[in-house]
């Protein structure tokens, strides 16, 4: 195959044309373009429906829904969090005037490791944010022991995780812990261009989200706590109805790039590619792969020459969070120590993969790899 255009790590799916302008016809007509309107409601009620989920709030975006989720449950203190992750992860923690604490994550999927948060509780510790990295689910059932235990918050940053889950009885992921945020950026396997969700098993937690993103407002006169705007659009609320009609086929397509990457890598010596799914079903997010010491490159040499030949691959995550020189001056864990974080960021590439990505284009960036 003869590659004539560049190939990105990822491209968002976009639903049809001709029916997103029905949709604006009617935004034009209405002339509601946000506050709640018909699209915002449709959209929440289909995503619920979809997600398998009775308490979800959309949101502008997923920073915005994190900084709400954090700031509904009132904590103070320090937040246990990972430094392998999108920096949203922690700058919402910073912005809610608390103080994430790096733990070290597992070798095998780059979760937040439950046994290194738990050294690294004490007497200011009042939540866990871990990452379902990936959309790879985190040991859900050591942080809600970690939680009774010590009676502390469990917020999940659920941004990859649209549509994972369990394989034997269908329950989402993103009902665990007290809060989930997803994100719907344009880079996720599900996008509104922008935007994200909360959901919780608590009505009452969702309640007090949906006052958040709207600046407490209860009604025109009552006004209950210091909200933030984080509406979603008219705009995008019909973006996203229209792409949930397609979102099933679009990562069944994903599934297909994800299984042939696995196949045709299989043998590379000092290629590994991350599948640690577990008893979930996958949404084929993302395309992890770690670059051994038995590969005949390290690997910013092969990110470098795969740019070479138009292949936009991204170290996800490099640099590490805690190595950002925002953060060099907080407090991160008692030792500084983030051994296998940091060996992850050293080795993880993220190649490209989305439900347009064709077979032949997949054997292309093998065969360079190769």
């Amino acid at each position: 195959m003869s590659k004539n255009k560049p190939i990105f790590v990822t491209q968002p799916d976009l639903p049809d044309l001709n029916e997103f302008v029905d949709k604006l016809s009617l935004i034009w007509n209405s002339k509601i373009l946000t506050n709640n309107g018909p699209n915002h409601k449709e959209f929440e009620d289909a995503l619920k429906k979809h997600l398998n989920v009775q308490n979800l709030s959309v949101y502008s975006n997923g920073t915005i829904a994190l900084l709400a989720a954090l700031k509904a449950l009132n904590l103070k203190g320090n937040i246990i969090t990972t430094p392998y992750s999108f920096v949203a992860t922690s700058h919402a923690i910073m912005w809610n005037g608390l103080t994430p604490v790096f733990a070290d994550v597992c070798a095998h999927n780059g979760n937040l490791n439950p046994e290194k948060v738990e050294e690294l509780i004490d007497e200011e510790t009042t939540a866990i944010m871990p990452v379902h990295v990936y959309g790879y689910p985190c040991d859900i059932d050591a942080y809600e022991r970690l939680a009774e235990k010590y009676n502390l918050k469990i917020i999940y940053d659920a941004a990859h995780c649209f549509d994972i889950k369990r394989k034997d009885d269908n329950k989402s992921i993103l009902l665990e812990g007290d809060l989930s945020v997803l994100s719907f950026h344009a880079t996720k396997a599900f996008n509104s261009i922008e935007g994200g969700a909360i959901i919780s098993r608590d009505a009452g937690l969702i309640d007090k989200v949906n006052l958040l993103k709207n600046f407490g407002f209860r009604n025109e006169v009552e006004i209950e706590g210091i909200g933030i705007n984080g509406k979603m659009n008219e705009l995008q609320a019909a973006f996203g109805v229209l792409q949930l009609s397609d979102v099933e086929e679009n990562i069944s397509k994903r599934k297909k790039v994800f299984e042939a990457y696995v196949e045709l890598l299989r043998n590379v010596e000092g290629i590994s590619v991350f599948t640690s799914i577990g008893d979930y079903c996958s949404n084929y997010s993302y395309l992890p792969i770690l670059v051994n010491e038995e590969y005949r490159l390290n690997r910013d040499e092969l990110y470098l020459y795969l740019k070479e030949h138009e292949i936009y691959a991204r170290r996800y995550f490099y640099p590490l969070i805690s190595d950002l020189e925002a953060y060099k001056e907080i407090l991160t864990n008692r030792n500084n120590i983030l051994p296998v974080a940091t060996d992850l960021s050293e080795k993880i590439l993220c190649l490209p993969i989305y439900s347009s990505l064709s077979i032949d284009e997949v054997k292309l960036i093998c065969n360079l790899i190769k």
